[in-house]
């Protein structure tokens, strides 16, 4: 049978990287390439060579590094075993120990192969959405490709909203699925979906495999595509019968990506580096726009700031890649809810520098006005994006990682010649700092769902791992929660996916054992994923849940407050027959799975019962009643501009 290669239209990479790179690699990623050794006896050992590969090309083989790695087989070289543990020992080999899988008919032989891995733990979701938020959660805060497998029909459809945010937020992951019987694809077996066809346009690459023999070089080329370049999810779709057919696998072959090697991005052009230093030398309000993409490169971004003084500013995805809580250069969040200094710093900025950005409409509003009185940099490893929707004065399709080791390399050359200065400008940031700083206010005993989110940065030491749905709490959880390093912040940015929370902070929790992890939720958010708390419970995992109830779709209500005269479109999720009693009650839901829940509706009380949520050993669900008349502000509306950003008033106020 032919193998697993998809159709064109199905291509490698689905955003189009540079075209004009020839390739010869280079790269902090690892491809293995492996070859058989004499085998002991009953297992075979396979001495791995990965080459580090980043997701750049070079005409220089200096950062080629050979490893000597050795895997161990449960199998005997030549001994046939099924394609199910085929895929299983593929993805050991990969250095998988945690996947998020939900069984049924179509992937039992998967489930099956992986109760005889003995690498691998299976975290059992109560939903395939469940399954794949956490793997999610896995890679955001791991940086590690995260790994969710699902059975056919709907068990793969239930995939579809985790991948489409993934590739949103260039996040690594493998998604694999099991299929029916190739014999009975395009029938309309039962639970059969063509899933390929369904996630086209929302993976990065996605294959059909129809040849067993091909098990070893897809799992190999699905973790390559999914971590290179700009990152992204790739689904494997494996048919009942290849997960059952006997085979001897061969894990020499080579990949076939030409195509997709040839178009990863080059080193960052040295001249062009130097211009970006000459327009930094000749600005006088310049400021730095990072995003998602500075995640992988912290440290450089830090010591830029440090040799340049330059203010940073960042995106939803950005916060964490430069400490929050460093307010001499941290403008915090920008863009419809972002600070009012921030947005400020972008308006009256002479000089932009776009890190590892989108230019986002939730970022950008009106794009005229946006930067309008800037020059224009932008940095990212996604040549789709440069142009897409701001025209730069000068861009760099690179690796963001080695365009900023370039950057400060020049500058701790240059240094003392360029003589930068940015104090007078850091200094009218910082009376705008004081003019307008992200403030609430408090109504008698009633508890502000800022004031609840930033008490839970105090007694964390902003040293947390947070998780969120989506809707106000996000964005209070974005603004009052000062993040300080990567991988810290994981939340739906680009698909704004609620239900989203609570299983990424299982998925965190798994691969951050050690750390305190807290899902900040919404009612809303948290009752589209709620049956998780079962995993949560049986896995025994430290995840801390703090609820802030308003019993209303929040980010709704606000705009139906702002620009609906305040009419009531389904927005309400309490029970209309007792609007006075708190509905569902949050906590029977927590006792039903066995996790110690309690209530908090008085401001006085919170303080304690936070510490009591971040004290109990083990899982926790707080239930923070706050008032729904709370507004997230400072707002710039939709298409709107800086000029148009609102800093006053709630749903107290009729518009």
């Amino acid at each position: 049978m032919a193998a697993a290669a998809p159709t064109p239209s199905s291509a490698a990479i689905s955003k189009n990287p540079s075209l004009d790179c020839k390739p010869k690699l280079t790269s902090r990623f690892t491809i293995p390439f492996p070859h058989l050794s004499q085998k002991p006896a009953g297992a075979s050992i396979s001495h791995r060579r990965p080459l580090r590969i980043s997701s750049v090309l070079s005409y220089t083989n200096k950062q080629i590094v050979q490893e000597e790695e050795t895997f161990v087989s449960r199998f005997a070289a030549d001994e046939p075993r099924k394609g199910s543990d085929v895929l299983v020992e593929a993805l050991e080999r990969e250095g998988v120990t945690d996947v998020f899988a939900y069984p049924g008919g179509a992937s039992m032989e998967i489930h099956q192969a992986l109760t005889r891995s003995t690498t691998i733990r299976n975290v059992l979701p109560r939903h395939e959405q469940g399954g794949v938020f956490a793997a999610e959660g896995y890679a955001r805060a791991s940086g590690k490709p995260g790994v969710c497998i699902a059975t056919s029909g709907p068990g793969a459809t239930n995939l579809v909203s985790g991948l489409a945010d993934a590739l949103l937020d260039s996040v690594p992951l493998v998604a694999i699925t099991g299929q029916v019987p190739r014999r009975m694809i395009g029938t309309d077996a039962f639970q059969e979906t063509p899933i390929v066809e369904v996630t086209r346009s929302i993976t990065k690459h996605n294959y059909l495999v129809l040849d067993v023999e091909d098990i070893p070089r897809v799992v190999k080329e699905a973790f390559f595509i999914a971590r290179s370049g700009r990152p992204g999810p790739v689904l494997i779709d494996v048919p009942k019968d290849i997960q059952q057919q006997m085979v001897v696998p061969n894990w020499d072959q080579p990949m076939r990506l030409g195509g997709y090697l040839s178009r990863l991005p080059k080193p960052p052009n040295q001249m062009l580096l130097e211009q970006i230093i000459r327009l930094i030398s000749e600005s006088k309000k310049p400021v730095l726009y990072v995003g998602g993409g500075c995640l992988n490169s912290s440290e450089e971004l830090k010591r830029f700031v440090e040799l340049t003084g330059i203010p940073v500013a960042s995106t939803l995805m950005g916060l964490g890649s430069y400490p929050g809580s460093d307010e001499d250069f941290a403008l915090q969040m920008l863009g419809m809810h972002g600070t009012v200094y921030a947005n400020y710093a972008v308006d009256k900025s002479d000089l932009l520098l776009a890190f590892g950005v989108r230019f986002d409409d939730r970022v950008t509003g009106k794009l005229e006005a946006f930067a309008s009185r800037a020059k224009i940099v932008h940095i990212d490893i996604d040549s789709a994006e440069i142009g897409k929707n701001k025209i730069p004065h000068v861009s760099i399709c690179a690796d963001l990682k080695l365009a900023l080791e370039g950057l400060n390399s020049i500058l701790e050359e240059k240094i003392r010649k360029l003589n930068l200065d940015f104090s007078e400008w850091r200094t009218e940031l910082k009376e705008q700092r004081t003019k307008y700083p992200l403030s609430f206010k408090t109504f008698g005993d009633l508890i502000p769902p800022q004031y609840a989110i930033q008490t839970l940065d105090e007694l964390t030491g902003g040293e947390a791992i947070i998780t969120t749905g989506v809707g106000q709490h996000q964005m209070w959880a974005a603004q009052f929660y000062k993040y300080n390093r990567p991988r810290q912040w994981l939340t739906s940015a680009g698909l704004g996916a609620m239900g989203f929370g609570l299983p990424a902070a299982i998925g965190a929790a798994v691969a951050k054992p050690e750390a305190v992890v807290v899902d900040i939720d919404g009612d809303g958010s948290f009752m589209m994923n709620v049956q998780e708390l079962a995993t949560v419970r049986v896995e025994n995992l430290p995840v801390k849940i703090m609820l802030l109830n308003n019993q209303h779709l929040g980010m709704v209500v606000q705009w139906e407050d702002r620009f609906y005269k305040a009419n009531r479109a389904h927005t309400f999720l309490g029970n209309p027959a007792n609007e006075s009693e708190i509905f569902p009650d949050m906590l029977k839901f927590a006792e039903a799975c066995g996790v110690p829940a309690a209530r908090v509706a008085k401001k006085e009380e919170l303080r304690a019962a936070i510490q009591k949520m971040l004290d109990t050993p083990g899982p926790y669900l707080l239930d923070v009643i706050v008032p729904h008349q709370e507004h997230v502000l400072p707002m710039i509306p939709s298409g709107g501009a800086f000029k148009d950003v609102i800093t006053e008033g709630d749903g107290r106020t009729k518009y």
